[in-house]
Formats: C-alpha cells, structure tokens, sequence
C-alpha cells in the first residue's frame, strides 16, 4: 500500500512539472501565465511564444502522462495504469509547482491514452487535427477529439469487448477537460474566441 500511494504521488509531481513556465522563462524569459489565457498549456504556448515553443511543450505534456502512466509497471505494481495517469492529469491542471495553476489537461490526458489505448491515441490526434483544419478552434478541436475517445471506447466494447475501467476514466478524463474549457464554450458561442493561424 505505501509502494502504492508514492508511485500515486510521484505520478502527480510528474504532471506538476510546468513545461510552459520552464521553456518560457528558461528560453523566451517570458511567464506565460502572464498572456493569452494565462494557463500554463501548449495552446497557450503556441499563441505566446509560438509554434516551436508549443510544440515542444505539448510533446513534454504528453510524455508527463504517458510516463506516469507507466509508473506502475516499472515499480511491478499491481494497479490500473489510468489511475497514475489520473494523478499526472490533476498535477497538470493544479501543479504544486506552479502555485496550483496549470493547463487544461488536453496533453497530458492524450498522454495517458498514449500509454493505456495507443489505437485511440491516434484516433483522438487525427480527430484533433481534422477538427484544427475546418474549425481553426484548438479549445473546440481538443473538446470534439474527447468525445472521439469515448466513441472509441463505446465502439471498441460493442465490436469487440468491454474495458470498463478504461470507459470510466475515459468518460471522466473528457468530462474534465470540457469543464476546464468552460470558458472557452462561452466564446465560441459569442464568436470571440481566438483562431490559430498556423494551419
């Protein structure tokens, strides 16, 4: 049990690691929670300091939940993958490191996926980037590739058979990510949230 719970802390000091502020400060000496939407995400990233600083910090954020995630077997323990990836994805969107105020758990939630369900991973980013095309929206695109996941899952259990704990997290993780971007609803539907120009 205490094997369990410092692989559970561990998992969320490595989602705590804030990449935005790090690459920020460390290469553009800029604090990225002071522009754009003040969150410490890859979109965020992208619209401050610019493709090559988003793109770098997206990839850390996926990797921070793709790690944790594997966290319990390279400790041997016997326990669900998903929940040390749920660790990593509450230290992304509250990170003790970065005075609780993290990203929106996009990244860091595709990250788990990486590691967990692979086949939806690739599903979800190409869902992610076919919605970034038409829309030019990354809030309404990360929202849309959530509910692909969960279609995924759903699909995957009528066709083949059912992984309860991953459609649980699953469900959870996406519900979480559409109450981070609650803000974001309000400017679509207003009209007044930001586009990309990159793509």
């Amino acid at each position: 049990m205490v094997q369990i719970i410092l692989v559970l802390i561990l998992a969320y000091l490595l989602g705590s690691i804030p990449s935005g502020l790090i690459i920020g400060k460390a290469f553009y000496k800029t604090d990225i929670r002071q522009h754009g939407s003040g969150n410490l995400g890859g979109t965020n990233t992208f619209r401050t300091l610019g493709v090559k600083a988003g793109l770098v910090v997206t990839l850390a954020d996926i990797l921070k939940g793709t790690l944790a995630a594997a966290l319990p077997h390279l400790f041997h323990l016997d326990i669900n993958p998903l929940l040390a990836g749920g660790f990593a994805v509450i230290g992304h969107t509250y990170p003790i490191f970065a005075g609780f105020r993290g990203g929106k758990a996009v990244a860091t939630s595709g990250g788990v996926l990486l590691y967990c369900a692979p086949w939806m991973f690739v599903a979800v980013l190409i869902a992610f980037f076919i919605s970034l095309y038409i829309t030019k929206y990354v809030s309404l695109s990360s929202m849309i590739a959530g509910i692909i996941a969960i279609l995924f899952t759903l699909i995957s259990g009528f066709t083949r058979e059912w992984d309860i704990p991953l459609l649980i997290a699953v469900t959870l993780l996406v519900s979480f990510v559409i109450y981070r971007h609650r803000a974001n609803i309000k400017r679509i539907i207003n009209k007044t949230e930001p586009k990309i120009k990159w793509l």
